[in-house]
């Protein structure tokens, strides 16, 4: 599994009806799109107390294959083409987990990024995240969760789906909610969100 997400952001004052319509009228064609698990269509509007407006689609790749593939074809060159080339994160992923609201659509997202500390050997510090993760996709509401870092930068990413917006109580927006940054999930496509699951745990597929 990777991870994969790219931010655009927008001027204050543009209109994010623009980005709505653009993913009513597109975000079914990667509906049946091969090597991606899933793909999560995120905004993020001032009007809604974000400090900017963002486009900020957030993926899970199955196989290098498939996210290659998107990224030298077509659909990233749209992309490019009406946006200017964003810079693409990457993280490798260490877990996937459904959550206890599966079947149901996802509204919300959240993300939280978290540095390595220097002195705090890897395995313990991916252990301690997978842990974590494991405890944080079983709360309410969650639709979907996954767990990746980037051993270039050791950085970890905890990434939620809900079906709602999270309660305070939940690790999404508990104590430590300046942590989590808040997304609207306005579509997602999810044509081998199984196969997610079915992927062996902190190994990449490559």
């Amino acid at each position: 599994m990777d991870a994969m997400q790219y931010e655009i952001t927008l001027p204050a004052d543009y209109d994010m009806g623009i980005i709505r319509d653009r993913v009513a009228t597109r975000g079914h064609l990667l509906d049946d799109f091969p090597g991606l698990g899933l793909k999560a269509y995120l905004i993020r509007e001032r009007e809604d107390g974000s400090p900017v407006n963002h486009y900020a689609p957030f993926y899970l790749w199955t196989t290098p294959e498939g996210m290659n593939s998107f990224l030298w074809g077509p659909g990233f060159q749209g992309i490019v083409n009406d946006f200017g080339r964003p810079v693409v994160q990457h993280w490798t992923g260490l877990a996937y987990e459904e959550g206890p609201a599966a079947g149901q659509a996802s509204r919300t997202a959240t993300r939280r990024r978290l540095s390595v500390p220097m002195g705090i050997a890897p395995a313990e510090a991916v252990a301690e995240a997978r842990a974590r993760h494991a405890r944080e996709a079983r709360e309410d509401g969650v639709v979907a969760s996954a767990l990746a870092i980037d051993p270039r930068h050791w950085e970890l990413l905890h990434f939620t789906l809900w079906a709602e917006e999270p309660a305070a109580s939940t690790p999404g927006s508990g104590s430590d909610f300046a942590a989590y940054e808040r997304f609207q999930v306005l579509h997602v496509s999810a044509p081998e969100r199984a196969g997610l699951a079915a992927q062996p745990t902190g190994t990449s597929v490559r």
